[in-house]
């Protein structure tokens, strides 16, 4: 009889063993289904009134926060080390640790909004729903990218997202210039439902922003077009003031511009160390401090929306995601030859271009 039970013992203590002990402590845990945290109020410029300084966050959107911009963050620390292996050639801005303000855009639009952006755009892609592999892929010019391989670091697209443009600043004529189009009138920009978003990362490539302008304000440079300043390293702060700007425009009170405190780990692009014009020091006080990821995860563990186990069980999990799509941007054939003009030039009918005289019009050589 003791044999018997000591034998179903072991069998019920052997079972509880092989289930991993972070999901017993997931599963025993009392969760909140959600919290009130207080957030940076916003410097105002031309506005009376700005986004609200206490925000309520659900353990759902918490959770799927912290997961976007950890997947960022590992994303562009394997396109590192994809373009340190040689996968990766020419140009390649990283964003990392500047997650907030990608996810925290998003978070506070709307799918159907359209978005256009800088040369710094992978953040924004997989926001914007395309996936890490397609992201990847684009990186290494193979033809499971999001462009065929074609557009490369600075030229990424998807729904509603009108890529990355190599030449700074472009994406503000460029974005107001396909509203104006739809309008049909230059008189209806003023009511346009738009919002100029400037990721203030504190550095214009290898200067400081306070050698190179006169005045820092950038969210007053709109001057007769109202303005935020936000601090881009909370992801609640850029939702709400998001979800703010998304609110004015929409209610026809015009354009407004909306300044993103940020800060990137790495330097402007591959090319750059990113410690030449500032010291490490300086990147690892904001890394201790400000961290986005950081952040979000503190206030979630402080609040009883989850557990530090949870979050080391997404980790893995978007480590693994991050490998496979690694994997796969690095043996995915490359487009052949004989489409590498594709999506480039139109094969029939020849299009026409027209030059610098009405009158002189070139033909494509299709």
């Amino acid at each position: 009889m003791k044999k018997m039970l000591a034998a179903a013992v072991s069998r019920v203590l052997s079972g509880v063993a092989q289930k991993p002990a972070s999901r017993v402590l997931v599963a025993s845990c009392n969760y909140s289904n959600d919290a009130t945290f207080e957030i940076k109020k916003c410097d105002l410029y031309r506005l009376e009134e700005g986004p609200p300084v206490t925000t309520v966050l659900t353990r759902e959107d918490g959770l799927k926060y912290y997961r976007m911009m950890q997947t960022i963050r590992r994303m562009e620390l394997k396109a590192d080390q994809l373009y340190k292996q040689k996968f990766i050639r020419g140009f390649c801005h990283l964003c990392d640790g500047q997650e907030a303000c990608c996810v925290g855009l998003e978070a506070g639009i709307n799918p159907t909004d359209h978005v256009i952006t800088s040369y710094r755009a992978h953040g924004l892609c997989y926001t914007r729903g395309l996936s890490v592999r397609a992201i990847l892929a684009e990186l290494t010019g193979r033809r499971g990218g999001c462009a065929k391989g074609k557009g490369g670091s600075m030229h990424m697209y998807a729904k509603n997202f009108y890529g990355g443009n190599g030449i700074v600043g472009a994406q503000g004529p460029l974005g107001a210039g396909g509203q104006i189009f739809e309008a049909y009138n230059m008189a209806a920009l003023w009511k346009l439902p738009c919002v100029f978003v400037c990721e203030n990362n504190l550095y214009g490539m290898g200067t400081s922003a306070e050698r190179a302008a006169a005045s820092t304000d950038y969210y007053k440079r709109g001057h007769f077009i109202p303005g935020l300043r936000v601090d881009g390293m909370d992801v609640l702060c850029v939702r709400e003031a998001t979800r703010f700007a998304a609110d004015y425009c929409r209610s026809e009170k015009g354009p407004i511009v909306m300044e993103l405190q940020t800060y990137r780990y790495h330097g402007h692009s591959m090319s750059d160390p990113g410690v030449s014009y500032r010291t490490r020091q300086e990147i690892q006080n904001v890394r201790s401090k400000s961290d986005p990821i950081m952040l979000l995860k503190d206030r979630m563990v402080n609040s009883k929306l989850a557990t530090v186990e949870e979050f080391k069980e997404i980790d893995v999990e978007v480590r693994k995601e991050i490998d496979d799509a690694a994997h796969c941007a690095t043996t995915d054939p490359e487009p052949p030859l004989e489409e590498l003009g594709h999506h480039i030039y139109c094969d029939n009918p020849p299009f026409e271009v027209r030059g610098a005289s009405q009158w002189i019009k070139f033909k494509s050589l299709s």
